[in-house]
């Protein structure tokens, strides 16, 4: 599957979710809201730190939505492979497999941009 169908495939189960359970998804999307729309930190960087958390956590779908969030923020390669380095280094090799991950969807959505 490609990452582009693994996010719209997680897009389709959280809308589901979201009906199951309004009240509880209802409050972490104000949360979420909250967070990236307030404080010094752009949305680019606030992005950063999520994916290195969603690295460190093992989170495949989390790492896809912010590889996604970080293109539309205007993020480069460049940036992504810096802090793909600060998540290894924080987190060792099991981040390692998973920034991998993380590139490979970058570089597909890319593509797929043209």
């Amino acid at each position: 599957m490609s990452y582009s169908d693994a996010i719209t495939e997680t897009r389709a189960e959280l809308r589901e979710l979201y009906k199951a359970i309004p009240a509880a998804t209802q409050g972490f999307s104000t949360l979420s809201k909250a967070v990236t729309d307030h404080g010094p930190l752009s949305v680019k960087e606030k992005e950063y730190v999520a994916l290195g958390m969603a690295l460190v956590q093992r989170c495949a779908p989390c790492i896809n939505f912010h590889v996604e969030a970080l293109m539309k923020a205007g993020a480069t390669r460049e940036e992504l492979g810096d802090v793909l380095a600060m998540a290894i280094q924080m987190g060792g090799g099991p981040t390692l497999m998973y920034a991998g991950t993380a590139l490979a969807c970058w570089d597909e959505l890319a593509a797929a941009k043209g």
